[in-house]
């Protein structure tokens, strides 16, 4: 039985949310996208994404060929337009395969968190600190205060089409899992350690747990965006 919660807050220094998402339980499809550019263009990005991924999963495409036609409706949109402003967006997406089986897919520095026992991040960000983790340059710690932390190296929309890396990874999704997708609005306020902590009450719901989180994130400052979706295999 799968149980979900899920949430999008502006945050407490922007004006506008960029962020969308999309939950069906009825389709097993769950996803985050942070839109960026500005100008009403990043939401618009982002809706863009949501929109045509979902389309394309509902017709039968694989997830990893829906995020890409994704990119290149955006890119669509984008060159329609008069300004010459960029539009692009992150995007965490999280499909059921079966009873007990999920696929994951995404670009940019949305994240999703696999809970079994332990919080475990199973994406990993397309992002300019992430780069200086994996050459051992600074500590994950360092990256959350480092000063070009917000710096995405892969984004629907915005990166060559060429380049684009859109990851996939498949795994169980059995009984007692919980499946994490966020926008780094939380990332960037509340520690894994915290979302750890939250994750592992029992008494909890999991729209309980999301509220819980996005008060964590504004708590922390509330910077940006803040969009959460749970989803737990009872």
């Amino acid at each position: 039985m799968i149980e979900f919660g899920h949430s999008s807050h502006v945050g407490l220094r922007r004006e506008h949310n960029e962020d969308t998402y999309y939950a069906d339980a009825d389709m097993g499809v769950w996803l985050v996208a942070d839109g960026m550019g500005g100008h009403e263009h990043g939401e618009v990005a982002s809706a863009i994404a949501r929109d045509t991924l979902i389309a394309e999963i509902d017709k039968g495409t694989p997830l990893v060929r829906a995020v890409q036609l994704a990119d290149e409706e955006i890119i669509r949109h984008s060159n329609r337009r008069s300004e010459a402003l960029p539009m692009g967006t992150t995007i965490a997406a999280m499909r059921l395969v079966g009873a007990n089986e999920f696929e994951i897919a995404w670009v940019g520095d949305s994240r999703i968190y696999l809970w079994n026992g332990a919080l475990k991040q199973i994406s990993q960000d397309h992002s300019y600190v992430q780069e200086l983790i994996d050459q051992g340059a600074i500590t994950s710690e360092q990256a959350r205060h480092h000063p070009h932390r917000n710096v995405v190296t892969q984004a629907l929309g915005v990166t060559d089409p060429q380049s684009l890396r859109v990851e996939l990874v498949r795994g169980e999704f059995g009984a007692g899992m919980q499946i994490l997708l966020c926008s780094d609005g939380l990332t960037e306020e509340v520690s894994d350690a915290e979302i750890a902590a939250l994750l592992a009450r029992p008494e909890l719901s999991a729209q309980e747990c999301v509220d819980q989180l996005i008060l964590a994130a504004l708590d922390g400052g509330g910077s940006d965006n803040v969009t959460v979706i749970l989803v737990r295999n009872r």
